[in-house]
């Protein structure tokens, strides 16, 4: 999003900026005060020991938040602006900080700040207008980073699912010219486009001439699944491999005869065994053979 698009979207104006650079000629002088009020309040909350272990860094990390809020009063609203509250959530996603406690902490520096501006030798109105524009500009910050570590945690979901949808698709060569797919848990339209994929590079790379689909352990199998099934099958077809889904038991034949799906062609086989035997002799082998040759 643009920075303009952001600005109208917290009906942050010009005036706005304008009010918290003024409120910065008063507080930038005293912030190292604030942050050491700030975190008197934070070494009450049991997150202090959890994420500040180490007393050592605090020097550091007050000089950092120090950084944080000088460039807060001097609004400079720019992609350099943005970034950097970005970075921030990135750390927060990195040590795993809870919601709750940085909303507690963002909303504890604003009664500080709030206070300290309402301490100071100004006419009423003047300083509700700082304060209106400060709560503008912080939740704003509030947005960026929350924003950049729910995205982080999105990617994070992608990948492993991602590595999960890998391990759940092992096209596996079984014998010489048959290759088996067992299926495990929910098949869906992305799922299925996985297992197409990799099934017709399997088929490309092998020039294996049947192809095994066991779905003995698929959670459910309704008109969806199968239509999807036989796209697999149809497609294993183009590529001059025949394909046989193994795993049909009772209740899902049952189920397919009610929805009235068609299967068409594709050949299926209530047991594995049953399958590889049907793959076997297509090819002019035998299970006899096979264990002759063990």
């Amino acid at each position: 999003m643009k920075i303009e698009e952001l600005l109208k979207k917290f009906q942050i104006t010009p005036e706005d900026i304008s009010l918290v650079r003024d409120a910065g000629e008063i507080l930038i002088p005293n912030l190292g005060a604030f942050i050491d009020e700030w975190y008197v309040w934070l070494k009450e909350m049991p997150e202090f020991n959890q994420f500040f272990p180490d007393v050592e860094s605090l020097p550091r990390i007050k000089k950092l938040q120090l950084e944080n809020w000088d460039g807060f009063f001097k609004a400079n609203i720019d992609e350099a602006y943005l970034e950097h509250r970005r970075h921030i959530g990135r750390v927060h996603a990195r040590i795993d900080l809870p919601n709750d406690i940085y909303f507690a902490g963002m909303s504890r520096s604003n009664q500080l700040l709030v206070a300290r501006l309402r301490d100071h030798n100004k006419k009423g109105a003047e300083v509700e207008e700082m304060v209106l524009a400060i709560g503008k500009l912080i939740y704003l910050d509030c947005y960026l980073v929350l924003d950049t570590i729910t995205s982080l945690g999105k990617e994070k979901i992608a990948e492993h699912s991602k590595a999960m949808l890998e391990m759940s698709t092992p096209v596996t060569s079984i014998w010489e010219g048959i290759l088996l797919l067992p299926l495990v848990g929910i098949i869906d339209s992305h799922r299925t486009q996985d297992v197409m994929n990799k099934t017709l590079e399997k088929i490309a790379e092998s020039r294996a001439k049947m192809f095994v689909l066991d779905i003995s352990g698929v959670a459910a199998v309704d008109t969806g699944v199968a239509n999807h099934l036989i796209k697999i099958s149809k497609a294993t077809k183009l590529m001059g491999c025949k394909s046989i889904i193994s795993g049909i038991s009772p209740a899902i034949a049952r189920t397919l005869v009610e929805l009235g799906v068609n299967v068409g062609d594709v050949e299926t086989t209530a047991t594995l065994r049953d399958a590889f035997e049907f793959a076997l002799k297509s090819l002019g082998e035998s299970i006899a053979g096979v264990r002759a040759s063990d």
